[in-house]
């Protein structure tokens, strides 16, 4: 079954504006940046997609994805949501029968997470998974691509829930550490460091750090030791 991934990135002068009274517009870009290439290089070493693509109107964003390995997809609309909806039936076209939409601002996220997704798509046709907030939509995984559509933006996990509901798919929630912080505020930044301390940054390679949720698996533990510690160094937080 071909799956693949597409990561929404916004422009980069527009991104985090959340966090502007705390850091510069190139500290955001950077943290945007660095956010991505961990969430790429995941996706990637997963060997689990046909491809892997990222959408956004940003031309530095895709130079960007397309070094890192994945395929640029220039956003044809400017809203959010037309845009994925576009870049689906594309790969709808192309053949996929199963499509991943995932945050591109997740240090956390491990190779685990996205197994767990990916086999849970065998027994159902939507897997969502939560914001850390509980409503906020990181990931969904969507079988086949558009059966379900973008809802993206406030209360986002609650809109899909019911989309879903009405059109009798199969569903299932996926909680994760990985996949729940998504750094949008200062207070996301400031709890990094306590979900995954300054000590674990120094574990050497090939070793692991137990999970700080249930239901997260053992992944990834380096890629995610240096994700961390990009994104709390060039934001000040260590």
């Amino acid at each position: 079954m071909p799956y693949t991934a597409l990561v929404p990135v916004k422009a980069l002068n527009t991104a985090k504006s959340r966090l502007s009274p705390y850091l510069t517009q190139s500290q955001r870009e950077t943290l945007v940046l660095d956010m991505l290439s961990h969430v790429l290089r995941v996706l990637l070493d997963s060997q689990l997609f046909a491809r892997v693509s990222v959408v956004s109107p940003d031309m530095r964003v895709l130079e960007q994805a397309k070094a890192w390995g994945a395929l640029p997809v220039r956003e044809d609309y400017r809203e959010h949501n037309p845009a994925l909806h576009s870049a689906a039936l594309k790969e709808q076209a192309a053949g996929a029968t199963a499509i991943l939409t995932i945050s591109a601002d997740l240090p956390l996220l491990c190779t685990g997470d996205i197994q767990a997704m990916i086999e849970q798509s065998q027994q159902y046709q939507v897997i969502l998974a939560p914001a850390q907030a509980g409503t906020g939509t990181n990931a969904m995984l969507v079988r086949p691509p558009l059966a379900l559509p973008y809802l993206f933006g406030p209360k986002s996990l609650q809109h899909h829930l019911q989309a879903a509901g009405q059109r009798e798919l199969s569903t299932i929630l996926y909680n994760s550490t990985g996949l729940a912080l998504d750094i949008d505020t200062i207070d996301d930044l400031h709890l990094l460091p306590n979900l995954y301390p300054v000590a674990s940054l120094t574990t050497p390679r090939g070793t692991t750090t137990p999970s700080t949720r249930g239901n997260e698996r053992s992944g990834d533990p380096c890629s995610r030791q240096v994700c961390a510690r990009q994104v709390s160094c060039n934001t000040g937080i260590l």
